[in-house]
């Protein structure tokens, strides 16, 4: 089994809106359904959990409808945590819950091949990097898509005075959708409860300080989060094309 977490739980605060970013409608969709829809046609994907804030998981399943999706994959929601990675731990969680309930019902033993994890606020994810992640897969506990960096790029440790020249060619910029072997990835999340997991900020973060082995992939430009009002205005102007 292949299951999916979505996260959609975030405030978006570098936006000017009154509402979460990715409850933004855009071409008459919330831009949550945008990256929803991607996972639920992915054949990969046996089921969707998203993360979600009680007021929202409804409307969220209301939209998806309305845009002609068929949410059958959606498994489920579980409730954002004090940052993303306990969101993430979250729906952790709530898959596990849910597989060992169905597990002891039919007699059988729980067990997810992956999970892949992905946010809300990346609405242009492609089927093609779906591909790639799984496989990527094979033989790794995990994938993780990358871009190279094309600035130049310096390290300061104060913030306001170049300290040294950082080698580019050998820094990467992370995206999601980050996929892992899910036991690994659950065990490697748990140990960091309850303090260390509040210093993590990227998903791929608690995989490398388990020592899992994660490889990297080309990640694609178009696969941007939306993070400020340039940003959506940038994602207003595609939406034609999707």
């Amino acid at each position: 089994m292949n299951m999916a977490i979505l996260l959609s739980g975030g405030i978006g605060s570098r936006i000017s809106t009154d509402i979460p970013k990715q409850y933004i409608r855009v071409r008459g969709r919330m831009i949550v359904t945008y990256a929803l829809r991607t996972l639920l046609e992915a054949p990969q994907i046996d089921g969707v959990y998203i993360v979600a804030e009680l007021q929202w998981q409804q409307k969220l399943l209301d939209d998806a409808r309305e845009a002609g999706l068929i949410p059958d994959k959606v498994k489920g929601f579980a409730l954002p945590g004090a940052n993303r990675q306990c969101s993430v731990l979250n729906g952790l969680h709530k898959i596990y819950e849910d597989q060992n309930e169905a597990a002891l019902q039919r007699g059988l033993e729980s067990t997810s091949d992956s999970v892949l994890i992905h946010d809300a606020a990346r609405p242009m994810l492609s089927r093609r990097l779906l591909d790639e992640c799984y496989r990527a897969l094979e033989g790794h506990d995990g994938v993780m898509p990358v871009l190279p960096m094309k600035d130049t790029v310096y390290y300061s440790q104060d913030g306001t005075r170049v300290d040294r020249l950082l080698d580019r060619s050998s820094i990467f910029a992370g995206q999601a959708p980050e996929l892992y072997r899910m036991d690994l990835y659950y065990k490697a999340n748990r140990s960091l409860w309850p303090d260390k997991i509040l210093a993590i900020n990227g998903s791929t973060e608690p995989a490398i300080m388990a020592g899992m082995d994660i490889v990297m992939i080309r990640g694609e430009e178009s696969n941007y989060k939306i993070t400020t009002d340039t940003d959506l205005k940038r994602f207003m102007e595609a939406a034609d094309t999707i």
